[in-house]
């Protein structure tokens, strides 16, 4: 065999990829037909009844039974003229993906044994009783204690995948606790939307509601699915846990805004066609800087809609790739040497109003607005790092900070040189200082005359875990596999504890007598001041800047299972309970699915490394080594003894590496196995997930390496698994 022989399985779907016939109609003729939005509400619902809905999206008010059942009859109809004959409530458990149980419309019209009819009452659509124990719940319920609910979130609209109505819902215990994402992101912008427009009214009396904004950018990586099958590490771990690097991969910056393959660009033309079906803006599509690496991002959107789009869009993916021939790879570091795969979350706040409040101004007044929002949160950054960190890491993403092409494992805030030359200036003067901007602008900072701010108009950090990019904050650390919310829900907790904390001293300063405009200005001056060591425009990369980073004080903590702790630390709980995002029981059993999820995922790629080594490469690299000893064994039978050690030289010497590195792996992979079985032993997941992040994880790189070494050794017509030369590279 040779490299040839996995690509064939793959190529047989070219041809039928490519033959994706293009919709005829404009996008915005079939844009969000399969979602039950305020277009669809007004066909199949009454004017009393489709006011009632809105006031509960854009107000947050209770519908009432009778509301409900008109409501769920109008899904209902809805949904059968697209040929639904199922519902389900779609959410999203502490798992990273999304969750559903499909129920069909159909009851008996009167009697059990009479005909059936379909129907679908408030009751069904207001909630659901799935099983609570079996999702990840860090303890909250017991498997003799299953009864959880889901409930409608009436703010994200209702959609239709194949013959199902989906309706997105949160997922709760019985007792009340959250078991999801989406239950403490919602709780998270409330109380963002309350402390921002409390603040708000220092400049705008008539702002009624602050909502927050998400736009991610998706990365992920194709790979052929014929490759994919005969890589059981990609199946069961998503990632590449051997392999040597490819002689050509991203060296030559080839990739990069490239020219799309023809197949990919076929599988991008059919994945945008269903997203804008689902009401889903997709606006760019390109490649990124890794070979077989692309992304996808959409125009911004409100927060918590915008976080249920990522989720779907990541499940349409998988099914229009399997159509081309493709498998998607969501996994932050799928492939060793090359670049991994984050999902940018661009995050917002703006008002009812139409003012952007990280958007620069035009006048004092704006921009002492835009700097007030922009001082708190790098407050919030600042005090709050480890904890923002600690919303980000996972097992996978973990792989990828900080290896040279994401940010590092330290947060820090980049402004640009012309803000940061702002907030300097600011720092060091009185109200009655003047700032030259540049040589033809001089202005004073008297409160009521900030000096404008442009749009920075500097490089971007892309070395920045947090960046500020013109009028939004560019969270980059966030992994592609990711819940965008677990994100989130930090950044808007930790900005609305810190806007109740400036409004609170502000407050009191002008009970003192100070004017409002003083009095904010005095307490930015202090938080400029304070919060300084989280600003950062330098290589985030260097040595310098860890070391650098410890003396600021900033969490510079590698451990995941440690990082982990910043949840349960005593002021992130105070936070969390001052706010009503998590109650104290609610973090800490978020943190045992944490450190068990953790630990699973070590556990299942050491187990199917060990699987790897044992069953596929050290078999092929001892049959390889029989058939070289066999050739020196033939060579001196034919040859004499000094001819035969001459000719027989370089095949000892392939000898000699092949039974060291076997040798070695085998060693190490024992070693390994042993690890692993003593830290199962241990009953604490904190404990255990630290065991193997210490005793278990560090086998990983020498078995590797091993590996890697036979792989550039036994015979290519030999070697069992597909390599990176033929993966990398979609033809």
């Amino acid at each position: 065999m040779s490299g040839l022989r996995f690509r064939v399985v793959s190529e047989a779907f070219t041809k039928k990829a490519l033959q994706v016939t293009p919709p005829k109609e404009n996008i915005s003729e079939y844009y969000g037909r399969y979602v039950f939005g305020r277009k669809e509400m007004a066909k199949f619902l009454s004017d009393d009844c489709m006011q009632a809905l809105i006031k509960a999206i854009d107000l947050g008010e209770t519908l009432d039974r009778q509301i409900a059942d008109e409501v769920a009859d109008g899904m209902k109809k809805w949904a059968m003229t697209h040929g639904a004959t199922h519902y389900t409530h779609w959410f999203q458990p502490l798992t990273e993906g999304t969750a559903e149980k499909h129920d069909s419309f159909i009851e008996y019209a009167t009697v059990p044994g009479g005909e059936v009819i379909e129907k679908f009452s408030g009751k069904l659509l207001v909630q659901q009783e799935p099983d609570a124990s079996s999702f990840p719940n860090g303890g909250i319920r017991n498997t003799f204690e299953a009864r959880g609910y889901t409930a409608w979130d009436p703010s994200s609209p209702a959609f239709i995948v194949d013959d199902t109505l989906c309706i997105p819902t949160v997922f709760v215990a019985y007792t009340g606790e959250a078991l999801d994402y989406k239950t403490p992101l919602l709780k998270a912008i409330n109380a963002v939307d309350k402390a921002a427009t409390a603040v708000c009214h220092y400049f705008d009396p008539s702002v009624k509601k602050v909502v927050s904004y998400l736009g991610w950018e998706q990365e992920y990586f194709l790979v052929d699915e014929g490759l994919y099958a005969a890589r059981p590490d990609l199946l069961l771990t998503g990632r590449t846990l051997i392999g040597h690097e490819s002689a050509k991969n991203q060296q030559l910056e080839d990739h990069y805004f490239g020219a799309i393959p023809a197949r990919v660009q076929a599988f991008m033309k059919e994945l945008e066609f269903e997203a804008y079906n689902y009401g889903i803006p997709c606006k760019t599509r390109h490649n990124e800087v890794a070979p077989n690496q692309f992304e996808l991002a959409p125009i911004f959107g409100e927060m918590n809609l915008a976080n249920d789009q990522n989720l779907l869009v990541m499940s349409i993916m998988n099914r229009i790739a399997r159509k081309h021939g493709f498998r998607v790879l969501l996994h932050e570091k799928p492939f060793a040497g090359i670049n991994g795969s984050g999902k940018h979350n661009n995050w917002s706040l703006g008002t009812d109003t139409g003012v952007g409040l990280f958007t620069p101004g035009k006048t004092p007044e704006e921009n002492l607005q835009f700097i007030t929002f922009l001082v708190n949160a790098l407050m919030a950054v600042y005090k709050n790092n480890a904890l923002l960190k600690a919303s980000i890491m996972t097992a996978q993403n973990a792989h990828r900070l900080g290896a040279g092409e994401a940010p590092p494992t330290i947060i820090s805030a980049f402004l640009g040189s012309h803000l940061t030359e702002v907030l300097n200036k600011l720092e060091e003067s009185s109200s009655e200082e003047a700032i030259v901007m540049d040589n033809k602008k001089k202005m004073k900072l008297g409160v009521a005359h900030i000096p404008e701010v442009l749009l920075d108009n500097t490089d971007r950090n892309r070395t920045s875990p947090f960046a500020f990019t013109g009028n939004r904050f560019e969270f980059r650390a966030v992994g592609s596999s990711a819940n965008c919310a677990s994100a989130l829900i930090v950044l808007n907790t930790i900005m609305a504890d810190q806007l109740n904390e400036f409004k609170t001293l502000v407050d009191e300063k002008i009970s003192s007598g100070l004017p409002t405009n003083k009095a904010i200005f005095e307490v930015l001056k202090a938080y400029i001041k304070e919060s300084k060591p989280i600003r950062f425009d330098g290589n985030g990369y260097s040595n310098e800047w860890r070391e650098e980073a410890a003396k600021r004080g900033l969490d510079c903590e590698t451990s995941v299972p440690l990082i982990y702790e910043a949840y349960t630390r005593k002021e992130s709980i105070e936070m969390f309970c001052r706010t009503g995002v998590f109650s104290e029981k609610e973090l800490e059993a978020r943190n045992e699915v944490k450190w068990e999820t953790y630990t699973k995922k070590l556990q299942i790629e050491a187990r199917v490394l060990g699987d790897l080594c044992l069953n596929h490469i050290i078999p092929v690299a001892t049959q390889y080594q029989s058939l070289l000893l066999d050739n020196v064994y033939k060579t001196k039978q034919i040859y004499s003894a000094e001819k035969a050690e001459e000719l027989s030289a370089h095949n000892m010497e392939l000898i000699e590496k092949l039974s060291r590195h076997i040798s070695i792996i085998k060693s190490q992979v024992d070693a390994m196995v042993a690890a692993r079985k003593k830290a199962n032993k241990i009953e604490s997941e904190r404990e255990k997930a630290i065991a193997y992040s210490e005793t278990v994880l560090p086998y990983f790189s020498t078995i590797r390496e091993g590996a890697d070494e036979l792989e550039l050794i036994v015979d290519d017509e030999l070697w069992p698994l597909p390599k990176y030369r033929e993966m990398l590279f979609i033809r």
